[in-house]
This record gives structure tokens, sequence and C-alpha cells, in this order.
């Protein structure tokens, strides 16, 4: 009998379990690479992120899903945020905040939340709600500052950095 979390087989190949496929399917789709930062009780936080997006314009708010095995997880519930979105050059400050300690980051005091220096966008949030997202949690914030800079975005697809150039062409060349 096969087994049914490996999904149907592909002729030729050895079955792959279906979370290693679905996790390799989502992989497929270009995300940016953020960190969210936040003062805990004891201590600074930032966690590196590449599940943000916007969800209203009015009133301004963001999500950003956290992992629940993050070791900052629960200490954000509750507390202002910041959603530093990265530039091309600051690979080595995604694996910072992903566990890779590298060199201490600069950081700047923002008037919610503390925020990275030099990242190519920002966003200071109250907290706004936190929804149960399964293995993460699905955190709300209410922008109340922002700003961006001009550069190219950090991105990640199958289980890489690449680039996405800012330079790049919109429908209004093609008219």
């Amino acid at each position: 009998m096969a087994n049914p979390a490996a999904g149907p087989g592909i002729p030729g190949r050895t079955s792959v379990p279906r979370a290693h496929r679905f996790r390799g399917s989502l992989g497929r789709f270009a995300t940016g690479v953020a960190i969210v930062t936040f003062d805990g009780a004891t201590k600074r936080h930032g966690i590196t992120v590449n599940s943000f997006t916007s969800v209203s314009m009015d009133p301004p708010l963001v999500l950003a899903s956290i992992a629940r095995t993050a070791k900052a997880h629960d200490e954000l519930a509750g507390r202002p945020f910041t959603v530093n979105i990265l530039g091309a050059e600051q690979r080595q400050l995604a694996m910072h905040f992903a566990g890779r300690p590298g060199p201490e980051p600069k950081w700047v005091e923002g008037a919610t939340a503390p925020r990275l220096s030099g990242v190519l966008a920002y966003f200071e949030c109250r907290p706004w709600a936190a929804y149960d997202g399964g293995d993460h949690t699905l955190y709300l914030g209410e922008v109340v500052d922002f700003n961006h800079r001009s550069g190219d975005a950090l991105a990640f697809a199958n289980s890489a950095f690449t680039t996405i150039p800012e330079s790049q062409l919109g429908i209004e060349d093609l008219l």
C-alpha cells in the first residue's frame, strides 16, 4: 500500500513526503526578505521573515507571519514592532537574525519601535491583532511611521537569496 502522505507518485521517481513537496512548492514563490524588530521584556529582538504583506490602506495595516518556533515569538505578542525590508546588499543582516550571528547591526530608535539602519523600507507598527496561523502566528500592525530609499531588494526563492532590481520597467514604458 502506498504512503498516503507521500502524494501521487511520479514514474521513475521515489515518492517525496508531502510536507517536503509542499515546502518546495511554496519556495517557488519569490518573496522579499524582512526583519521584524521590537523591544522585548529584557532585550531587543529581530526575526528574519519572508512572509510579510500589506493588508489595508485605511487604516494602514501590515501582517508578518512569525513561526511559533522562533525564539522571540512569544515576546512579540502585544508589543510595537517594525518591519524592516532589506536591500539586496543586506544578506548578512538577514542571516544575523536568522540564527547565524554576524557583526552587531546598527539600530535606529524609532518613535514606536526600534528599527535597523540603512534598510530599503520600514514600517513602524502598533499592535492591531494576532491570529492563530497553525505553526505560525499572524501579527497585524497598524503602521504609524514608514519610509523607503532607492535600491535593489533582497528576495528569497527556491531556497536561495536573489535580487530584485529596482530598475525594472513598468507598464508605462510599454505603451
